[in-house]
């Protein structure tokens, strides 16, 4: 369903207002430098309102980051859309592409910001507030498919979601900031698509047993100290001898009987 055309047209315009806000900020931050810039020169320098800032950052730092908020909007309806026979990994891994595509949009932008988190401490603490975001998400999905009251000593499955959440992260992070380095050149997606098959190597056949599946049902457990017995007898052997025999190998034949 479309959205109607006053929604799209207020969405549309917060984006335009929370980029040129983001734009500002960080030419203020590169010319000025990050502490003698206040809210009210971004402001300004955009054209708007201190209050209208306020309305879509909380502070200065937050400014250069426009779109994490909306990205992890569309990172949860990725997970919320996801089919019941999907891997979970694999919806995790396409939820987390929609956060590179969040970068990929802008190249220039996305280079010039992260150039300035390297050099301002406070940016580069936010940034990394703003990425755990995303692994909490990713974990407490994965961890959604796993029961823990269910639990029992050798399955791995929930440790297995903790570390795949972390280590989809880990790889988006690693694939990013290459990319950024180069200047934000290449097919940067396919660099992901190959970190993700690494992934999968390592994690994808070690869990993913989904809440709420049976598990296959196990033969019933042999008799402590049981043993298989194979009894040989020929054609033309009586029944009667056949079964002495058999007795005789499972030891309950009384030899004292004819």
């Amino acid at each position: 369903m479309s959205q109607p055309r006053s929604t799209a047209r207020t969405t549309a315009q917060r984006h335009r207002v929370r980029q040129e806000l983001s734009t500002a900020a960080m030419h203020l931050f590169s010319t000025k430098g990050y502490e003698a810039t206040t809210v009210d020169e971004i402001a300004a320098t955009a054209g708007v309102a201190r209050r209208t800032f306020f309305r879509h950052f909380r502070s200065k730092e937050e400014a250069i980051f426009p779109d994490h908020d909306d990205t992890l909007v569309r990172v949860q309806a990725v997970l919320d859309s996801a089919g019941p026979d999907e891997h979970p990994l694999e919806v995790v891994c396409r939820g987390i592409t929609e956060v590179l595509r969040m970068y990929a949009e802008s190249p220039e932008v996305s280079v010039a910001r992260y150039k300035l988190t390297r050099e301002v401490p406070a940016l580069r603490e936010h940034e990394i507030a703003s990425v755990a975001r995303y692994d909490r998400l990713f974990t407490r999905y994965l961890l959604g498919h796993f029961d823990e009251s269910q639990h029992r000593v050798g399955d791995d499955d929930p440790l297995l979601a903790e570390v795949a959440a972390s280590a989809v992260v880990a790889a988006h992070n690693h694939v990013l900031r290459r990319w950024l380095r180069a200047g934000g050149k290449g097919d940067v997606e396919a660099q992901l698509a190959h970190a993700f098959d690494v992934i999968r190597e390592t994690f994808g056949t070690g869990m993913g047993v989904g809440r709420g599946r049976s598990k296959p049902a196990q033969p019933p457990a042999e008799p402590r100290g049981s043993e298989v017995v194979v009894a040989v007898a020929r054609t033309n052997t009586s029944p009667a001898e056949v079964l002495r025999a058999v007795e005789k190998a499972l030891g309950t034949h009384d030899p004292l009987a004819g």
